[in-house]
């Protein structure tokens, strides 16, 4: 939890991004109120960082890890839908199955 302070202490320098600190400290809280560093629930934990919580675990499931391949587009669109209103905030969660679906991610509909 420790590295979670260093990383917001880092980012106040970011004068480009706002709240991006906050997004930092707080992105492994939880909608249910069960996440960390301080248990915020709901609406209480900042927009940035349950924004950042989302497509943080979209960038995990969605990428080769040491201990796992990444998951397939159906099996994170199922975690997803069933950690909206546990882990994520349900209206972020609706929004990224929404981009998934349509395929709005990872660059799927660039122009080349």
């Amino acid at each position: 939890m420790s590295g979670n302070r260093t990383i917001f202490r880092c980012s106040l320098q970011v004068k480009s991004l706002e709240n991006a600190g906050e997004g930092a400290l707080y992105h492994h809280e939880r909608y249910d109120g069960r996440g960390y560093p301080e248990g915020k629930a709901g609406e209480d934990t900042p927009f940035i960082a349950r924004i950042i919580c989302v497509a943080d675990s979209y960038d995990a499931m969605n990428t080769n890890r040491v201990y796992r391949n990444k998951l397939s587009k159906e099996h994170i669109l199922e975690e997803i839908e069933n950690c909206k209103g546990k882990q994520f905030d349900p209206r972020i969660a609706d929004v990224m199955i929404s981009l998934i679906k349509n395929d709005e991610l990872n660059g799927d509909n660039a122009e080349s």
